[in-house]
């Protein structure tokens, strides 16, 4: 398979130059070979059987992700933003692991449940609970079992106020920062537990991609999303997730529900070693929601499967270099670069290297250059950053004047092909 290096000066650009036409011709490929051809400008393509056809479903906004490569399956509406209910309750949860693995806070440490935690999340309120007495003092420990597993509005306002000191300092500083970090660029947050409020608005891919962070980077906390029960005060009540006893290998994540964003949820299962998430939201009816979930789920599972396109440490392509010894630099992906495709005939993939570039040298061996970005069937499965293979050096006066002058003229050309 082969590979076109892509030069990117301004997000955007590579669209741009693509319908123009300054890309080379495309070759095909079949993915059950085994072996990677090296070449540049090239792109890999295969045919799509019409048996091969993609999910019917009637969430509004729905998205399927293998969890390992991150490869998104299915896509619907996947980056509209709408109100997130209670699955933005995996935000709060994540602030707080991140917290608990930084060592800022410990399990053992003890929140007070205020009157305002417990007026507008506890009992009186009506809502989702997990029934902590006003005044009392709870462990992290506990506030996050139930927020999680009894989607309790009381524990995150009490884990809010803890961090913060204030559920809206919690949600603008804390949430929405690290929100950022974890690249979820859209959301945004106006309170800790997805109650109403006009600034929750969250999309089910950015759900999508705070549930595989969760799974990938807290396995133990994970966890507490399958446990199917929580007592506190000596009330027991359910996990609220409807897959856990619904369908093989379930074990998270998160439901939700306001008028404002209808029912939704973001769930996760393991069957054959192959964990997917599927993230809905917009249904009108709880049943719905779960039926929906577990339909998608289970056509995942049934028609999908991973294959390897390039193996850690194979070179799949090059970067122009600028000013160096070299006239370019040779790329590996540090880890194998998987996607998700149909067990039965081949899926059209695309797969490019993108990059800015021409790379200034001097260039140090294992530096960052860009990424192997693959699309299936025109929606981006998978991307991998990719590194140098080899250092190279700042080169002589004279290779630097001539790379300087090329890329003047390159430039040149660009600025016209603009205007076309």
């Amino acid at each position: 398979m082969a590979f076109r290096a892509l030069q990117i000066r301004r997000p955007g650009q590579a669209a741009r130059w693509l319908a123009r036409g300054l890309v080379a011709a495309a070759v095909t490929a079949s993915l059950g070979w085994g072996g990677m051809l090296y070449a540049a400008n090239q792109s890999v393509q295969g045919a799509v059987k019409k048996e091969d056809a993609g999910f019917d479903g009637d969430a509004p906004n729905a998205i399927l992700i293998e969890a390992t490569s991150g490869s998104v399956l299915f896509e619907k509406n996947a980056d509209e933003l709408r109100a997130p209910s209670s699955m933005m309750k995996m935000m709060t949860a994540e602030v707080v692991f991140n917290a608990i693995k930084k060592g800022d806070i410990k399990l053992t440490d003890e929140y007070r449940i205020s009157e305002n935690a417990w007026r507008r999340g506890g009992a009186p309120s009506g809502g989702s609970t997990m029934f902590a007495a006003i005044n009392s003092k709870v462990s992290v420990d506990d506030l996050l079992h139930g927020a999680i597993i009894q989607s309790g509005n009381d524990a995150c306002i009490a884990l809010a106020e803890g961090l913060a000191g204030n559920e809206r300092i919690f949600a603008t500083d804390f949430m929405t920062k690290r929100a950022r970090e974890l690249g979820l660029a859209k959301s945004t947050f106006g309170n800790s537990n997805g109650l109403p409020d006009p600034a929750n608005k969250m999309t089910v891919r950015e759900i999508g991609m705070l549930a595989r962070h969760i799974i990938l980077s807290y396995p133990d906390f994970y966890k507490l999303f399958g446990e199917k029960e929580f007592t506190w005060n000596k009330i027991r009540q359910p996990n609220r997730n409807p897959l856990l006893n619904a369908l093989e290998g379930a074990d998270g994540l998160k439901t939700g529900y306001t008028k404002e964003g209808g029912y939704g949820m973001a769930g996760s299962a393991v069957q054959n070693g192959t964990r997917l998430i599927v993230v809905i939201n917009g249904m009108e009816d709880a049943e719905d929601r779960a039926t929906e979930a577990k339909k998608m789920l289970e056509w995942g599972f049934r028609n999908f499967e991973t294959r390897t396109l390039i193996a850690a440490e194979q070179q799949v392509g090059y970067a122009k270099v600028f000013g160096g010894e070299s006239r370019s630099v040779k790329l590996v992906a540090k880890t194998p670069v998987k996607v998700m495709v149909h067990k039965n005939g081949s899926d059209k993939l695309i797969a490019r290297i993108v990059y800015s570039g021409p790379v200034r040298a001097p260039i140090e061996a294992g530096q960052k250059v860009g990424v192997v970005r693959v699309w299936r069937s025109g929606s981006i499965a998978v991307e991998t950053p990719v590194y140098a293979a080899e250092a190279v050096g700042t080169g002589s006066t004279v290779r630097r004047a001539i790379d300087g002058a090329s890329e003047l003229v390159i430039g040149m050309f660009r600025a016209g092909a603009e205007k076309l």
